[in-house]
């Protein structure tokens, strides 16, 4: 979600126009929706510490390769490709089935709880990266981030990821991890779609504002500190607000939860594009944070309420790659829709419309008594 402080710098220096940049990033994100469902298999197959470090190891190497090219291709392979398989790997696809196994009751705060780490990089990163480019440039940036992120991922995946959960899980877990339901099954029915659609609109829209968000901000008068950090206000905010979100979705239908916030986000994104002043920024921004988590955790959540915890790993990587498919739209659009029409309205707009329908989709989830 840092692209967008990355974009210009990178664009410029390698003399890709927006729309071959775009396509770079849209492309890898089709590449992290294709690496879900295997990370999602990996995980079942073998243990989450095993998918985070081969997912460590492949960001280092593809950071360092991105860092020290200058072709399309070299860099489509390195920072699309290559990169786009490291962060699923390391990303909630791969948490997910540890955490809807280990909780029952409060498996939406649990959930929440886990997407609060990808807020909190947004709010922290957006900003220290911002600083740092200028000085020492992105390569470097973007090497010291890697170097960073395996110093504080390797100790973790060595020594806190446990997958023994099903010995000291509650009976209602084991019960649940019995629920025998095939993926051929499960591409029948109707909810798979909603929550695919809506994760396909989250995607879109979140990734949008990750590529575009910044760059958008500066077209349109703001400076490039401002600009970074008002978006990363979105994820400073959201690490708060995705507490309470997980304390409600615990306690009222958790349909009604993700219909709301796809509702506020739609909204929020219209606002965006047309604030003209430093406050109305941050006071989008902050209304914006309040709602910017939850989908996937939801999404997870009601997925697992549903079809039970035993394939959930398969079944969140699958509908990620719906998430990964509106990512790489996203991405793309918003870099071709300025190229050629020179304004941000056309990609922003359709996120909001596509928000919308995905609040509106969201109401014709089944009902599930929250226990």
């Amino acid at each position: 979600m840092s692209m967008g402080v990355f974009f210009l710098p990178i664009a410029n220096d390698l003399h890709f126009s927006r729309s071959a940049l775009s396509s770079i990033i849209a492309i890898g994100m089709l590449f992290s929706g294709i690496a879900m469902p295997i990370a999602g298999y990996l995980v079942n197959k073998y243990s989450t510490r095993f998918v985070l470090l081969l997912g460590s190891i492949i960001i280092i190497i593809s950071t360092v390769w991105a860092a020290n090219v200058n072709g399309y291709w070299n860099f489509f392979l390195s920072f699309g490709v290559a990169l786009s398989f490291g962060t699923s790997f390391v990303g909630s696809v791969s948490f997910t089935p540890i955490v809807v196994r280990w909780f029952s009751k409060h498996r939406g705060l649990a959930l929440f709880i886990l997407s609060s780490g990808s807020m909190a990089g947004i709010a922290v990163m957006l900003p220290v990266f911002a600083y740092f480019i200028p000085l020492y440039g992105w390569q470097t940036t973007l090497v010291g981030f890697s170097l960073l992120f395996m110093l504080l991922a390797l100790p973790i995946a060595i020594f806190i990821m446990k997958d023994n959960h099903i010995e000291t899980a509650t009976t209602e877990v084991q019960e649940n991890l019995k629920k025998d339901i095939t993926l051929k099954q499960v591409l029948k029915t109707r909810p798979f779609w909603l929550l695919s659609f809506g994760l396909f609109t989250c995607g879109f829209s979140m990734n949008l504002l990750g590529t575009h968000g910044v760059p958008m901000l500066i077209d349109h008068g703001f400076d490039a500190i401002t600009s970074s950090s008002g978006i990363g206000l979105i994820g400073l905010v959201a690490i708060f607000s995705t507490l309470v979100l997980g304390f409600i979705s615990d306690i009222v239908q958790r349909k009604l939860v993700l219909a709301m916030i796809f509702l506020v986000r739609g909204l929020g994104f219209i606002a965006l594009v047309i604030a003209s002043t430093k406050w109305q920024l941050y006071g989008i921004a902050l209304v914006g944070g309040l709602v910017w988590a939850g989908a996937l955790s939801l999404s997870s959540a009601i997925s697992a309420d549903i079809y039970g915890v035993k394939i959930v790993g398969l079944l969140s990587g699958l509908t990620y790659l719906g998430h990964q498919i509106g990512a790489m739209v996203g991405s793309w659009l918003g870099g071709w829709a300025y190229d050629n029409w020179h304004t941000h309205y056309i990609a922003f707009g359709a996120a909001s419309v596509l928000l919308l329908l995905a609040a509106f989709g969201s109401c014709f989830l089944p009902k599930i008594i929250n226990k």
